[in-house]
């Protein structure tokens, strides 16, 4: 079920309240990542992901502004779960084989 969120076209949230672009399958946190990782200006994100529109990546960035704290602790927590289940899951054998043959560090 979409909720909108009457303040911000092109923006609305599931029922998880994670915030997307709509009419897309892009979580508005994906394109602050953009930003944040990458230091991408909106027409770059624009030229990565041409799907989206200008006016749908500003308004997505402007809710990533809006809402910073919550999104941050989001990324925060995905991160953290991420390195858990990396470490959880250990060494693949593709990575062992390169690694001992000198292919990675």
């Amino acid at each position: 079920m979409k909720t909108p969120v009457p303040t911000t076209p092109h923006i609305w949230l599931d029922d998880r309240g994670v915030a997307w672009v709509d009419d897309t399958n892009t979580k508005v946190v994906e394109i602050a990542l953009d930003l944040i990782a990458h230091g991408w200006s909106p027409e770059e994100i624009h030229f990565q992901h041409p799907h989206l529109s200008l006016a749908q990546i500003h308004m997505a960035l402007g809710y990533y502004y809006d809402h910073q704290p919550e999104l941050d602790a989001y990324i925060r927590r995905s991160l953290s779960e991420t390195e858990r289940l990396r470490a959880e899951a250990g060494e693949s054998p593709l990575r062992r084989r390169l690694r001992e043959q000198g292919a990675l560090a």
